[in-house]
């Protein structure tokens, strides 16, 4: 029960707090929300919030190119945790140094984490998870130090970096076919309602990553209980018109309400043919983005390197 805690906590700390809050500021939080997500986020041990929300601010501006820091157009060993085993493009480290952190950057409890943040892992992440079983429950360091820090740890890097891998490349894309990011209710249930990525990407300034919330969203749910509690507030949400007109216009026909049989019969998968199925994924070949001879899309030529 206590690991379930530590990874209900941590993961919402990476969604609530580190995507939605920070990365894309699709609401605002108080001092003390801030306070528990910044706790959350350091428990996860996924970098500080700062380097967290530059990476992904790059991802969201090339996605799915050199630029992007887990392109998923390189496979799915890359973009889960092959990002991390290798040296970054040359792309993404030059081009995360134009990325806007002026915000995060005039945020002292952001720069003020940034600065201390190994002790604060070793604290938040280590030293309070691993010693509370240990102390209070009669377990012992052993099994508490691998429960309690390393399986936590593998499995919610895991479900985390699904949203990397799975959530670009097996679903459907229904507000925009032109991006790689799919529909994925199976990362959803993992990552508390990260998997609806092709909405995510298409309106990223959307609290509930998703059109609709009640299926595998409870980040959405919680971020509406912070408004209820006033700790949080200015929910920022697409409007329906808004989401209905990038349906007809640029899905790629599955929507549940505005999609047609033959693009929703075109969805394959490995068994049992549901949308909670890993391998559900539609048949037409992904999405190739229109990319210059360098391998960043077009419409960002202003930023493309000038050769050596």
């Amino acid at each position: 029960m206590w690991t379930s805690l530590l990874l209900f906590t941590s993961t919402e700390g990476i969604t609530i707090g580190a995507h939605r809050l920070w990365s894309h500021r699709t609401f605002k939080a108080t001092p003390l929300l801030k306070t528990i997500l910044m706790i959350f986020q350091t428990l996860a041990g996924q970098n500080s919030i700062f380097t967290w929300c530059r990476d992904h601010r790059l991802h969201h501006r090339y996605s799915d190119t050199d630029a992007d820091p887990h392109n998923a157009k390189r496979g799915f060993f890359f973009s889960h945790i092959g990002w991390l085993l290798c040296k970054k493009h040359p792309y993404v480290k030059e081009l995360g140094k134009r990325i806007d952190m002026s915000d995060l950057q005039n945020d002292w409890m952001i720069m003020a984490q940034k600065k201390y943040y190994y002790y604060l892992y070793l604290i938040f992440a280590v030293i309070i998870p691993v010693s509370v079983p240990y102390y209070y429950f009669g377990e012992s360091l052993k099994n508490s130090l691998l429960v309690c820090y390393f399986a936590r740890y593998v499995f919610q890097l895991n479900g985390t970096w699904l949203v990397n891998s799975a959530a670009h490349l097996y679903g459907t894309r229904p507000y925009d076919k032109k991006l790689q990011p799919v529909e994925s209710w199976f990362v959803s249930f993992i990552s508390f309602g990260e998997g609806w990525h092709n909405y995510h990407h298409a309106f990223p300034w959307d609290y509930k990553a998703a059109e609709l919330s009640m299926h595998f969203n409870q980040s959405a749910k919680f971020i509406r209980i912070f408004e209820k509690l006033g700790l949080a507030y200015d929910l920022k949400t697409a409007s329906p018109e808004m989401v209905q007109r990038r349906i007809i216009q640029t899905g790629d026909g599955t929507h549940y309400a505005l999609g047609n049989d033959d693009d929703r019969n075109a969805v394959t998968c490995i068994g049992y043919k549901h949308p909670i199925n890993p391998t559900y994924n539609v048949k037409y070949q992904a999405p190739t983005a229109t990319l210059g001879n360098r391998g960043l899309p077009l419409n960002h030529q202003d930023d493309y390197l000038e050769p050596e």
